[in-house]
């Protein structure tokens, strides 16, 4: 099926910021999804695709445990790092500058797929990207992400974790992609509520910084590809309260 979306690069925004404006975006699409007069142009119109950078903040999801938290809130409050219980699926994550965060708010029967072939699409997307990059990425079975380090006597490294909703048919909140993230915050959680297992990015696969606005446009490719998606309408974003 032919679908487009609309891709908006926020830039560096806050989280409780970016949180607000997926929810005033979820409620659009599904106000177009539910209205009778929205004739033909919903038929091709699946959503929206945000990526963001955050300053530093830790999420913590419906099933996550408080005490995957290792440091007290006073020293979250010293370091300046932000800190929200949320309505995704997840344990608690960490976003940070260097970290491509993406925000799909889809309409999934546009595209038609459920939720679990939604969540199997985006793993797959930043699995082509690392690919792009000579980098071999893998899922692990009982988890979601995407993983390095996954072969026989080795610990797997999480290099893009996924938390999701689904509200009527439509997504928000999303993936949190490690390019240039300082993976020491990391360590003052127990990352997806993992305690065996460990944290990466691409840059330190690589050695080398990588370059944001590369990866961003390779990623933003395979996401297009591998959901179908045949056009994105890139619009500058600005802070109009929608």
């Amino acid at each position: 099926m032919n679908s487009e979306v609309e891709f908006r690069d926020l830039g560096r925004m806050d989280y409780s910021e970016a949180w607000d404006y997926q929810e005033k975006l979820l409620a659009e699409v599904q106000r177009r999804k539910l209205s009778p007069d929205t004739g033909r142009n919903r038929q091709n119109t699946a959503g929206y695709l945000l990526f963001v950078e955050h300053p530093h903040v830790y999420t913590i999801g419906k099933s996550g445990k408080k005490d995957n938290l290792l440091i007290p809130e006073e020293q979250l409050k010293r370091e300046k790092i932000g800190f929200y219980h949320i309505d995704r699926g997840g344990d608690i994550t960490y976003h940070g500058p260097g970290q491509i965060v993406g925000y799909p708010v889809f309409d999934l029967d546009i595209l038609g797929i459920g939720v679990k072939k939604y969540i199997y699409l985006l793993e797959e997307s930043v699995i082509r990207t690392l690919a792009r990059l000579g980098l071999s990425a893998q899922r692990l079975d009982g988890t979601t992400g995407v993983w390095m380090h996954t072969g026989k006597n080795e610990i797997p490294q999480k290099i893009c974790a996924i938390g999701v909703r689904v509200s009527r048919g439509v997504t928000m909140h999303g993936f949190a992609f490690n390019v240039n993230t300082d993976l020491h915050y990391f360590t003052y959680i127990n990352p997806c509520g993992f305690t065996d297992k460990g944290v990466t990015s691409i840059a330190g696969e690589t050695g080398r910084e990588a370059d944001m606005e590369a990866v961003k446009t390779i990623l933003k490719d395979n996401i297009l590809a591998v959901f179908g998606i045949t056009r994105a309408r890139e619009s500058v974003w600005k802070n109009t309260g929608i």
